[in-house]
């Protein structure tokens, strides 16, 4: 009986900061920082075990040295690994992200994934008392698994991210949003789903769709929508080093907090307190957040 089971694949983060400027063809450019971290879904199965959730993540590994780097960064975590599935050959997940004050550029690159993935073998062997998917996946792969969840009486919580320019109109799209609990897109990709500029009302119809919609947007803080009110908590003051994973990591302080029953303000807190905490390290598990700093942050949080 796990908190919380995380669905979705791992990632290895090469992390370049201090960066002087874009890189341009045929001209060489040099940081002042670099790190090599976990990333992908780590960022949040990592961010909530460390929150002190009961965390089973489902995910799939090679016998190549990115699989190996992350596995060893998992299990130094005390993280529990009894729903990854070990494949032979190459499964590379990794990602370059060139940090910069105002934000990110990636390179990824990514092997071909199993055909039936790990989260989808793994559901009917578990019991959680929810289900986190770090991204918008629909198609009859999903409705299986939504069945299974609901069965189950899991909650389902669904983050906002895509490869895709996915938008509502998108009838699979639309579904997959109605058939979760909690939908935590960021600004960006409530703006795009919707069409609407003004984030407000980009949230508003989002909210229609289920019964709780979270919105984060960086510095600014993040907002949520349930029963139709939308309400805002600005965000905390921090100078970041890099905001990689940030998002991923306000995931994990948000869902710590809701699955403990708290108020929804305070769930935003809790959500701008872990995210905006992580960008003080490289990528998003580089800087470690308990639950004792959560409650110092509270404290002095207006």
């Amino acid at each position: 009986m796990y908190d919380i089971v995380v669905v979705g694949d791992y990632c290895l983060d090469l992390i370049f900061t201090g960066l002087p400027e874009m890189p341009v063809k045929g001209r060489e450019i040099v940081g002042t920082g670099f790190d090599m971290v976990t990333g992908g879904t780590c960022n949040s199965a990592i961010a909530m075990h460390r929150l002190g959730l009961k965390v089973g993540w489902a995910a799939d590994f090679g016998d190549d040295d990115f699989s190996a780097f992350v596995l060893k960064r998992i299990e130094e975590e005390g993280l529990d690994q009894s729903l990854f599935i070990h494949h032979p050959g190459s499964l590379r997940n990794v990602t370059v992200s060139l940090s910069y004050s105002d934000d990110r550029a990636f390179i990824a690159y990514y092997d071909k994934a199993p055909l039936i993935p790990a989260g989808f073998k793994k559901l009917n062997e578990v019991e959680a008392r929810a289900v986190y998917i770090p991204g918008i996946y629909y198609g009859m792969g999903m409705d299986i698994g939504n069945l299974i969840i609901r069965h189950k009486g899991m909650k389902l919580i669904m983050d906002g991210n895509s490869p895709q320019q996915l938008r509502l109109k998108d009838r699979a799209v639309k579904k997959a949003i109605q058939n979760v609990d909690v939908f935590i897109p960021n600004a960006v990709e409530a703006r795009r789903l919707t069409g609407r500029l003004k984030i407000e009302d980009a949230i508003e119809e989002l909210g229609k769709l289920t019964s709780l919609v979270v919105v984060k947007d960086g510095a600014n803080g993040a907002y949520a929508c349930t029963q139709g009110k939308v309400i805002h908590i600005p965000g905390i003051k921090v100078n970041p080093l890099d905001t990689t994973g940030a998002g991923d990591s306000f995931n994990a302080g948000f869902i710590k907090a809701w699955l403990d029953g708290r108020a929804l303000e305070d769930c935003l807190k809790w959500g701008n307190i872990v995210g905006g905490l992580s960008t003080q390290g490289r990528g998003g598990t580089g800087w470690r957040v308990t639950v004792e700093d959560v409650a110092k942050q509270m404290k002095h949080y207006k």
